[in-house]
């Protein structure tokens, strides 16, 4: 009812047409979300034009929360079990009434409970639901009625022994699933890549990798008291030994929100005051992107484009973990994919699927690595072959073997540069003259912080400002002054970088002669075969997509 409502609100107010609100429904069918949310994610409207909306048809106030001090004896005034349930916030107390403020006035009988518990008259107003967010997770915590439901039942217990301890424990199994479920999808919604649980003697720390910045997840200090339930229900949902606390363990978990499906990797590692936990998000149903809107330049996709088709050989993309290689990859043959040609991939793990594309997912414990699974796929006749990461000798002869066999191999390399994969091949044990026939191409690449468009400003940097040997530019450039969006951060999302080393006939002989990295650089430059990182990145600043900081913190050695 409340979904329709808002739905037929913004049709009434032309915000959206019908064919658009149609679309909306039958996608909320599917996913559970909240109309104006599947509406919002599928462009068809502003959240501020909702929010503006539903303000008029209430006839109530709009409040910004992202800049209200709010006293604590206020906050207090409701418990956070309230604040968690309701998506509601107490800020302003005028003798009798209380102003709470909410992001959905549709079911306004939910506010009664709040009238009687606080024996008070409420007075809604209207807040952005980011912003909301972000309020009950700066005062109340990640989580934090969850904590105080748990802390609450260890009370209960001290108190009193009529309860029987099953019912205790089976309560504190509730909480504590529901705690870990919290963490992870605040974790999904915040756009976090990575999320760290780091035990120290008397804390634990919860953070979330935004954007390749580490931020405080804002989960209250009780949340220590749990740290072993925490543990033990992420190895339960990952399928790992929950006795065992001397050794580290991996494994994945499946988490489905909002219609979407999510691959989290658990790494746990023994620690001195407790085990670690780092895991990653990737998104299983998120959109494979361009070549173009990874951000790569005109220039380097020319030439990228032109090594991609090539009948064989090897191409390699280099760069640190997570900074978005695999993903360039998967654009890569998302490109060439045709009925004429023949794919086979050995992943660790399958990021993306790809129609047309053959892929294989990495299974260790029964001997299926990349080298194992790199051997089966030459008995299937592809043309084309993606390996996930060359890691070893026996994985590098393959992919070597293969090109020279006529196939097209893409992998990826841990190295800093792309002048810096050929020596690592040598090192590797592969003979010069086999690295030297068959590199065709090497991509370095990083992810820079892109510059929120909500609040870029044009801006005139003083040379203090700007990274040493960053030269003054002629016009104004850009930066984020900070807003709701981009959470004060002036960043919003990342685009890459990319240095594109190609191979002629002069890079083979110095390979030959087992030259350094920075001696291939140079004459990769003189012979005009390298678009470098740094010159990729200038030009991203140019265009006002990313800032000189961001491009010095990910090219700096």
């Amino acid at each position: 009812m409340a979904a329709m409502g808002i739905g037929l609100l913004l049709q009434e107010r032309g915000l959206v047409s019908r064919d658009q609100l149609d679309e909306a429904i039958e996608t909320q069918t599917r996913t559970g979300e909240r109309l104006d949310h599947v509406l919002v994610r599928l462009g068809y409207v502003r959240s501020e034009d909702v929010l503006q909306a539903i303000g008029q048809q209430f006839s109530m106030p709009i409040v910004d929360l992202s800049s209200a001090e709010v006293p604590q004896e206020i906050l207090e005034l409701l418990p956070s079990r309230l604040v968690f349930k309701q998506q509601c916030v107490p800020i302003e107390r005028q003798g009798k009434t209380l102003r709470v403020a909410t992001c959905d006035p549709f079911e306004l009988t939910a506010f009664d409970e709040l009238r009687l518990l606080t024996n008070m008259d409420i007075e809604l107003v209207l807040a952005d639901e980011a912003d909301l967010r972000k309020f009950i997770r700066t005062h109340y915590g990640v989580a934090g009625d969850t904590l105080e439901a748990l802390g609450a039942g260890q009370e209960k217990a001290d108190a009193t022994t009529q309860i029987s301890e099953e019912a205790l424990d089976q309560a504190e199994q509730a909480s504590v699933i529901r705690l870990v479920n919290d963490l992870l999808i605040e974790a999904v919604r915040e756009r976090a890549t990575d999320v760290h649980i780091e035990p120290y003697e008397g804390s634990l720390e919860i953070r979330y990798r935004v954007d390749g910045i580490l931020v405080q997840a804002g989960v209250p200090a009780t949340v220590n008291q749990f740290r072993n339930a925490i543990v033990s229900r992420l190895k339960i949902m990952a399928n790992l030994n929950v006795a065992e606390k001397r050794i580290p363990q991996d494994g994945r978990i499946t988490l489905r929100r909002d219609g979407r499906e999510y691959d989290l990797r658990v790494s746990i590692i023994p620690m001195l005051f407790g085990e670690g936990i780092v895991i990653r998000i990737l998104s299983k149903t998120a959109a494979l992107l361009e070549l173009d809107e990874l951000g790569m330049e005109p220039q380097v996709k020319e030439h990228w484009d032109h090594l991609i088709t090539r009948p064989h050989g090897i191409l390699l993309v280099t760069g640190p973990t997570g900074s978005g290689k695999s993903t360039t990859l998967y654009a890569s043959l998302n490109q060439i994919v045709s009925d004429e040609v023949k794919i086979i991939t050995v992943e660790d793990p399958a990021e993306y699927n790809i129609t047309g594309v053959n892929q294989i997912q990495v299974q260790r414990d029964v001997g299926l690595d990349f080298a194992a699974g790199m051997r089966s796929i030459l008995r299937h006749d592809p043309d084309v072959i993606m390996v996930g990461e060359i890691r070893d000798q026996e994985t590098a002869v393959m992919a070597v073997q293969a090109s020279l066999t006529g196939h097209l191999v893409f992998s990826t390399l841990h190295t800093n540069n792309a002048a810096g994969a050929l020596p690592r091949l040598l090192d590797m044990g592969i003979e010069p003259f086999l690295v030297s026939s068959t590199i065709e191409g090497v991509i370095a690449q990083r992810l820079v912080r892109r510059v929120c468009k909500q609040c870029s400003m044009p801006w005139q940097p003083e040379p203090a400002e700007l990274p040493l040997g960053w030269p003054e530019p002629e016009s104004p450039l850009f930066r984020g002054q900070g807003c709701r969006e981009c959470r004060n951060t002036g960043f919003h999302g990342r685009v890459g970088i990319y240095e594109l080393l190609r191979v002629n006939e002069r890079i083979r002989e110095l390979i030959i002669q087992r030259v350094n990295a920075g001696r291939l650089a140079e004459a990769a430059e003189e012979d005009d075969l390298l678009h470098s990182l740094l010159s990729s990145g200038r030009l991203k600043v140019a265009n006002g997509l990313t800032t000189p900081s961001e491009v010095a913190r990910v090219t700096r050695d």
